[in-house]
């Protein structure tokens, strides 16, 4: 049931999206596809104050295309240090097949701006999302831990950004509440819970706790040294029993989904261009 927070909290995060939305309308060189949040909101981790950080779907002129430039990636900071991740389409979709979790989330976020220009064309990739979440099972895996190791190995690095954290905690609680989170995703990705229920934690308040520091270092470094083993564990016990699996559909949707995106983009452009 949607309460009134909930409608506010809704109301908050669009409103800031379209200030995000600002940046890319005034660097895409040759269209944009869409807007979508990124992070704690999508695991329901989120608390007063989160940041709002987004990723951007972005489309090449057809000059850079025929030219062959260099495919935008790029990080835009807003002037609160929020985050803008600059991506072209052949890039996402790419992230996308490799199944990094921070890339796949946003096929499932609540939270996205679409250009109704593509609106149809994009479509069937939300509609094959789940199919494209688990195009490659093995890849699945991979990143799932691939994430949980950068995580153990940022949690005591000094990094300028955290060392507030580790002076206080000697840590980074932030990093250790993401291992814990990839942990309880990666035991519901194994099971075949739907994709969009591995993204939400059950472990809402634990984890908020973890993130705000309640455990010592020591106990810190001994939590995450056994998360990181039972993962690591039951990656291999997963890839000794289950096969890979390439679900050829999903890549065809994506496929057909970058074809058809920059067909009609470049005919646009050729459009006005030749009109003008």
């Amino acid at each position: 049931m949607t309460t009134i927070q909930d409608e506010q909290k809704c109301q908050k995060i669009m409103a800031r999206m379209q200030e995000h939305l600002v940046p890319v309308l005034k660097h895409c060189r040759g269209g944009w596809v869409g807007l979508f949040l990124q992070g704690s909101q999508n695991y329901n981790l989120d608390y007063e104050g989160s940041d709002i950080d987004t990723k951007a779907i972005l489309l090449p002129s057809f000059s850079e295309f025929v030219l062959n430039g260099k495919p935008v990636s790029t990080t835009h900071i807003m002037e609160n240090d929020e985050h803008v991740d600059f991506k072209d389409i052949r890039l996402m979709f790419d992230c996308i097949k490799k199944q990094n979790v921070n890339f796949v989330e946003i096929l499932f976020t609540p939270y996205s701006i679409i250009n109704p220009m593509y609106a149809d064309l994009f479509q069937p990739v939300l509609d094959a999302r789940e199919e494209i979440a688990r195009y490659n099972n093995y890849a699945g895996m991979n990143c799932i831990v691939g994430m949980a190791l950068e995580k153990q190995k940022a949690m005591e690095h000094p990094y300028p950004a955290t060392m507030d954290k580790i002076r206080v905690y000697g840590y980074d609680p932030k990093q250790l509440h993401h291992a814990l989170r990839l942990r309880e995703f990666m035991t519901r990705y194994m099971a075949g819970a739907p994709y969009a229920d591995c993204l939400i934690s059950e472990q809402r308040e634990y984890l908020k706790d973890v993130k705000r520091g309640c455990y010592s270092l020591d106990e810190a470094r001994a939590l995450m040294n056994v998360t990181i083993k039972s993962m690591t564990d039951d990656k291999r016990r997963y890839m000794d029993t289950i096969p890979v699996a390439v679900n050829e559909h999903a890549n065809e949707v994506l496929r057909t989904a970058t074809v058809e995106i920059l067909k009609r983009s470049f005919l646009t452009e050729i459009s006005l261009t030749s009109c003008g």
